[in-house]
């Protein structure tokens, strides 16, 4: 399943089929992959061609389909993968050989995107197209910073201007001597480069020097960081924090609201980076509630499970299973295996009729029920050792039992039922593998700083430390902060020499994020000492005449209405 975007089901939505194709020019938003709009993604996902920016998330991509072409023609400062005549070319040739191409773009694909420029060009070439809207990080990207543009007390009129042109540079297209006080907010996108010029000039045509001022870099990211001041100090301030692009300048009284709208940048885990090592298809779950939580969540897949070669073991366990009492499960992913290496023996489910199940966990049991299967047992701890501690009581002398697990498990179950005078078969139905991938993402991942890597199982440690090993950065192992699901996971860990900071108490998922949230994490290396938590603030100079503007009044939690808003 493609992680982070919940939305309505495929069949929903389907591009009517023509011989002739069409280019679609999407808003992918500001940079959070899940502010894209519902259309947009569902013309992702039928895109024959994705032809997308530099500011547009990696992770959309992942929704396109397999086969889909992607081509990066993105624009850095100095650096063009393509010119624009060329992208226009790209499109209208695409489109012409029958391709449903979608053109993805940063933020929308109209505001300062060249959008329009480009819908010109397939319009002249005769090429279908249609324009859908995105996100802009004009608005998004300061309501992630606790700035709404518009208050009805406070700014009733707002303006976004390109920073891209330099103000200082004569015949400029903008018109600072009546835009400077034209509206009460000022929005500037891509502005980083000519602040100290487009502060000059709204102060020299009359805006005053103590206007509040945020510049907001990587907006609605975990990296997010703001830096407050007015139209005098602003500049000063980003050059002291090193603020570089993509950043969005926002000029006016609303800037002040931040002190208390500031809901991103308080999650207890922004701007941490957290490394998420289950297998891709799992790491949907974890990930989400890291990210929920404000982390920037690492997918560094260290295992991938695959298929068990035939030897007739699995079958042979099939003809007998009337002979057993009980069929164990040790993880989620076991019934799914189960039922594939069942169906090629041209049986199913039914088979288990008359059989006591018992599942390792909450996760494995609600995957067996799904399919309409009732769990018999499930341990208050989730582990081999705890089903054998909760089995204790029961008879099971004389009893036969089967346990379904991954190649190479733990055999403590197995062993641990023997000497309850049980008849044990143990039949793997699945392996883990090291991903292909893992040694290059491992290098990736690891050049910058990481506040703690997350491991779910035994095979995640040994994988991701050979993957370290093999790619020269061993002596990095014993400074990563390890947070393991449970008891069993972190031995692994301590063989290896590395750390275990955070255990969970309960082996679920939910149980390691409360842990990791309950440890209060220190400030994020990776943010630098210029990161959220030390960015300069700007406090307003009359706070009793703000709360009077905007009707509210100071308590202890925040800020209260002192009286009834008119509707």
């Amino acid at each position: 399943m493609k992680r982070g975007i919940r939305t309505i089901p495929h069949s929903a939505f389907r591009i009517p089929h023509s011989s002739k194709g069409i280019v679609y020019l999407v808003g992918a938003g500001p940079g959070d992959p899940k502010l894209i709009t519902v259309k947009g993604l569902e013309v992702l996902r039928q895109a024959d061609v994705v032809v997308y920016d530099h500011l547009v998330a990696e992770r959309l991509l992942d929704h396109a389909p397999a086969a889909a072409k992607r081509v990066y023609v993105g624009k850095e400062k100095g650096r063009h993968a393509k010119p624009q005549d060329a992208i226009n070319r790209l499109l209208i040739r695409l489109a012409k050989s029958g391709k449903t191409v979608v053109r993805l773009k940063g933020g929308d694909p109209v505001l300062f995107g060249r959008g329009g420029e480009e819908a010109l060009e397939l319009s002249r070439a005769g090429v279908r197209y249609e324009l859908v809207p995105g996100v802009t990080s004009a608005l998004a990207v300061p309501a992630y910073a606790g700035i709404p543009v518009t208050h009805r007390r406070l700014s009733s009129s707002v303006a976004i201007i390109t920073g891209h042109e330099d103000p200082a540079k004569p015949g400029h297209a903008i018109r600072w001597d009546r835009l400077a006080t034209a509206t009460d907010t000022l929005v500037c996108v891509m502005g980083v480069g000519t602040l100290p010029a487009i502060a000059g000039q709204l102060i020299r045509h009359g805006r005053s020097r103590a206007t509040p001022c945020a510049v907001i870099e990587w907006g609605t990211l975990p990296r997010q960081r703001t830096v407050t001041g007015t139209l005098a100090t602003i500049v000063s301030r980003c050059r002291q924090a090193d603020l570089k692009p993509p950043a969005v300048l926002v000029v006016g009284e609303v800037v002040r609201l931040r002190r208390w709208l500031n809901w991103f940048e308080r999650k207890p885990l922004f701007g941490k980076r957290i490394v998420v090592t289950r297998p891709t298809d799992r790491s949907e779950q974890l990930a989400d509630l890291l990210e929920a939580l404000g982390a920037e969540a690492i997918q560094l897949p260290a295992i991938e499970l695959a298929p068990v070669q035939a030897n007739g073991a699995f079958h042979r366990a099939m003809r007998a299973l009337d002979e057993f009492a009980w069929v164990f499960f040790t993880s989620p992913e076991g019934i799914q295996w189960f039922r594939r290496l069942l169906a090629s023996e041209r049986r199913d489910l039914r088979i288990l009729r008359g059989r006591r199940i018992g599942a390792i966990g909450p996760k494995t049991a609600a995957s067996i029920e799904q399919l309409g299967i009732h769990v018999d047992f499930v341990p208050k701890t989730f582990s081999q050792d705890g089903m054998l501690e909760g089995l204790a009581p029961r008879r099971l002398l004389g009893q036969r039992a089967l346990i379904l697990s991954a190649k190479g498990s733990r055999d403590v179950l197995e062993q641990g039922l023997k000497r309850c005078g049980m008849d044990v078969v143990k039949v793997p139905i699945y392996q883990t593998a090291v991903p292909a991938a893992l040694a290059r993402r491992v290098r990736e991942v690891f050049a910058r700083p990481v506040d703690l890597v997350t491991v779910t199982s035994s095979s995640c440690v040994d994988h991701l430390v050979e993957a370290l090993r093999a790619g020269g950065l061993h002596r990095r192992l014993r400074r990563i902060r390890f947070a393991s699901i449970g008891p069993v996971t972190s031995a692994t860990v301590r063989e290896h020499g590395a750390r275990v900071a955070i255990e969970a108490k309960r082996s679920t998922i939910e149980a390691l994020v409360d842990a990791i949230v309950s440890a209060r994490l220190p400030a994020s290396r990776s943010q630098g000492a210029a990161g959220p938590a030390a960015a300069p603030s700007h406090r307003p100079r009359s706070a009793k005449v703000l709360w009077r503007i905007v009707g509210f009044a100071p308590t202890k939690s925040g800020l209260a209405p002192r009286h009834p808003l008119p509707n």
